[in-house]
């Protein structure tokens, strides 16, 4: 039986990409830049921060603009964190589901702590769920399968009781690794290039709600 869920947070259990575009954008504008359309900009979004300066500035880390432009981006992020940002449609409910079904559910993110958990809290996740794992709890991030090990025993749950769902490649290995089931939000940040089929996921959902459809299988 799965005991417990664990999402990914950006573009698996929270639609946090209208505020990452309009971080991105205001950073761009500040520095003499044309905004980005927002469906150039949400593909990008899982990736993190330094996706987001690649995409807009095209640049690399080792520029020396690029760590000052990323503390750009963070900083107004953090400031407007909540603003747009809400649940997937449906994701509320699953939430409650598996509350009333007795199974726990937590977050595994590489997001740092610093911007999850005033997220999270925003959102009033934070009381709810076993566990939250941020980009920064330990010192490896997915694809390693640490987060997800140390989200088990958070949760009181083995690997094997637990599902991962998650919308990058990064997270279907990382869960694979940890001995995990996994499952793609297909509905979360893929773009063009995306191939999930070849993960090796155990199935994709195509909204929230499909989740049960594999909680019974698994």
């Amino acid at each position: 039986m799965i005991k417990t869920v664990l999402f990914d947070l950006d573009g698996t259990l929270a639609d946090t990409a209208p505020d990452l575009a309009n971080a991105l954008n205001a950073v761009l504008e500040a520095n003499g830049r044309e905004p980005l359309p927002f469906a150039a900009i949400r593909p990008a979004v899982s990736h993190g921060g330094m996706a987001l300066i690649r995409l807009g500035f095209g640049l690399e880390p080792e520029h020396p603009d690029f760590e000052p432009l990323r503390r750009q981006l963070l900083d107004h992020y953090a400031a407007h964190i909540a603003d747009e940002t809400r649940l997937f449609p449906g994701m509320e409910r699953v939430l409650t589901q598996l509350e009333t079904e007795g199974r726990r559910w937590g977050v595994v993110t590489n997001k740092p702590g610093w911007l999850t958990e005033p997220l999270l809290g925003k959102l009033g996740l934070l009381p709810r769920a076993a566990c939250v794992v941020s980009g920064d709890t330990l010192p490896e991030r997915k694809p390693d399968p640490a987060p997800l090990h140390h989200a088990c025993r958070l949760a009181g749950s083995h690997a094997p009781e637990c599902v991962y769902v998650g919308d990058a490649e990064r997270d279907i290995l990382a869960g694979r690794q940890a001995g995990m089931p996994t499952l793609v939000a297909r509905f979360g940040y893929l773009d063009a290039d995306d191939r999930p089929d070849a993960w090796g996921a155990n199935g994709m959902l195509d909204a929230p709600g499909d989740l049960f459809h594999w909680l019974d299988r698994l």
